[in-house]
């Protein structure tokens, strides 16, 4: 039992990486945008605006199924009611933030 609680460590802690890299890969990009668009001053400020929310929101949504799976597979080597109720409320919430993010991109 002992390797297999390691892999799914492993395997939990890798995808949570994954998806706090994709945050920060989210985040400078959107950033490095938002600073050309400043230092040069274009003129469709509002337009440029929005287009760089659609693509943090984007990245935000994928590194937060990431974070969603990581914690699915966490759960499996410690399957106590504490823990599911524990991962079944930060799914909740997660989902919640995820499907408020999608919606607000699509009305983009």
């Amino acid at each position: 039992m002992d390797p297999l609680h390691s892999i799914v460590n492993n395997t939990s802690f890798v995808l949570n990486i994954i998806g706090a890299l994709i945050t920060i890969w989210g985040i400078v990009i959107s950033l490095s945008d938002f600073l050309k668009k400043e230092i040069l001053r274009k003129k469709e400020s509002i337009q440029l605006n929005e287009a760089i929310r659609l693509k943090l929101g984007s990245y935000l949504v994928l590194a937060l199924e990431f974070f969603i799976a990581g914690d699915i597979v966490k759960t499996i080597i410690t399957p106590t009611w504490q823990s599911l109720g524990i991962l079944g409320a930060i799914v909740v919430i997660r989902t919640i933030l995820s499907y408020f993010l999608t919606k607000d991109l699509k009305k983009i």
